[in-house]
């Protein structure tokens, strides 16, 4: 009695918060990509279901129109684990895989959702649209920008749907904020900054042991060039290592990044610069923890982001957001789904609030009650009866920003950009880092 409780107050709370989060649909033109399972719901597989995947499966699980049909995990206790909880929140269980290859070879699987580690979101995806499946992936959609673009490629050459995990662009609230700024509420925004802070702590030095039992460590890397386990990589560490991980600026700062050029109305940059460093701690964590990255663009506007991944003191009482300015005002982002808008006298002319709960240094999600609009907007878009609100070319373009950032960090100088596509011009050494090196046979190939 105590989990059927659980499972209705969940799907309960999500339902509300879903239904107050859309706005009117939007009936798609195009004709839908969905055959329809027996029971007439979307059959999901979920790739990587620790932590913010996890959150993912039980947020699906909670959509009308959605079945968590199968789960994939390279790691036995996990894949065990959120198999339960699943079948615990629908009373079905979750048909369960080691390897995605295997799952995407399921025909009643219509859409897979990649929680993985950056390093599997391209070629995953591309996997998948290759086995005619809708993707959803988390973002980063891309470990480095070739595979981002090869992505876009694969989106139209297999003729499926990608959304990437681009959650504001389906949040009310910023909707009305961009719509407002694109309207010139603060006249013409020239200007944007954005930041993420936390307090994350040491990784310390890790060993090299051999990967426990449970843990396919093969098939973790995947398409990564192989390395030896090291103690203090999994299950979240990944993130602060080049091999696998895409450091703070793409792990937070896709988001706040996303909005900006949504609300500069841009696409590619003309020039990037960013420093920083690993300066808090000295251990094995190779992206920066402090950060900044400089653009500007072609319409003549520009935007920075800063990242502390080891100080969490507040800006503008936000550990993370936007400030966009303009000739005629300001509009004060926190990161979640409330605005404020003052004039040029830096009077306040306008708030908007939303009162769902709002932790900004969540690693799971910051705003769980609302994402799950986001999702629905995916599993309608399947059906047939939306379009999606973050679908991968914006998703790319959105990834790239702070790609290029860390590529600038990593060579220690600034980049110019063709405005066009954003590939960086007359510098090889940079464009080295365009692409990765795989492992042999894990090539990624449209």
């Amino acid at each position: 009695m105590e989990d059927s409780n659980k499972r209705r107050d969940f799907i309960k709370k999500t339902a509300v918060a879903v239904s107050s989060m859309l706005l009117a649909p939007t009936l798609s033109s195009a004709n839908s990509f969905f055959s329809g399972s027996p029971n007439n719901k979307v059959a999901v597989g979920f790739m990587g279901v620790n932590g913010r995947g996890t959150f993912l499966a039980k947020s699906f699980a909670a959509l009308p129109n959605a079945e968590v049909a199968f789960i994939c995990d390279v790691d036995a206790n996990v894949l065990a684990r959120t198999q339960d909880t699943i079948e615990k929140l629908t009373g079905k269980r979750p048909k369960g895989f080691t390897d995605v290859r295997k799952m995407l070879e399921v025909k009643e699987m219509d859409a897979m959702v990649i929680a993985a580690p950056d390093h599997w979101h391209a070629p995953a995806a591309i996997l998948g649209l290759q086995a005619g499946k809708h993707v959803y992936v988390e973002k980063p959609c891309s470990h480095n920008p070739r595979e981002g673009e090869l992505l876009v490629q694969a989106t139209a050459k297999y003729n499926r749907m990608v959304q990437m995990g681009s959650q504001r662009r389906t949040f009310s609230n910023v909707k009305q904020m961009i719509k407002s700024i694109h309207e010139g509420i603060i006249g013409r925004t020239y200007f944007a900054r954005a930041w993420y802070t936390n307090n994350r702590k040491t990784i310390g030095h890790g060993k090299l042991i051999a990967p426990p039992a449970e843990l396919n460590y093969d098939l973790w890397q995947g398409p990564a060039p192989r390395t030896a386990f090291r103690s203090n990589v999994l299950h979240y560490n990944w993130h602060w290592f080049w091999n696998w991980g895409t450091g703070e600026s793409l792990n937070n700062g896709t988001h706040e990044l996303d909005v900006i050029r949504w609300g500069l109305g841009v696409d590619y940059p003309t020039e990037v610069v960013s420093s920083g460093g690993r300066f808090h701690f000295q251990d094995d964590w190779e992206t920066p923890d402090t950060q900044t990255i400089t653009y500007k663009f072609a319409n003549n506007t520009a935007c920075t982001w800063e990242g502390r991944s080891c100080n969490n003191f507040k800006s503008e009482g936000s550990e993370r957001g936007v400030v966009f300015y303009g000739d005629k005002g300001t509009i004060v982002y926190n990161g979640g789904n409330s605005y404020k808008v003052y004039d040029s006298e830096n009077k306040l002319k306008l708030e908007v609030n939303d009162s769902t709960p709002y932790d900004g240094t969540n690693t799971v999600s910051p705003l769980a009650a609302l994402e799950g609009a986001h999702m629905l907007n995916f599993i309608e878009s399947i059906r047939g009866n939306e379009k999606l609100n973050a679908p991968i070319l914006e998703g790319h373009k959105s990834t790239l920003l702070p790609q290029l950032g860390n590529i600038s960090y990593r060579v220690g100088r600034q980049l110019k950009c063709d405005p066009a596509n954003g590939h960086i011009l007359n510098d090889k050494d940079a464009m080295k880092l365009w692409s990765r090196e795989y492992e042999k046979g894990w090539e990624v190939k449209v």
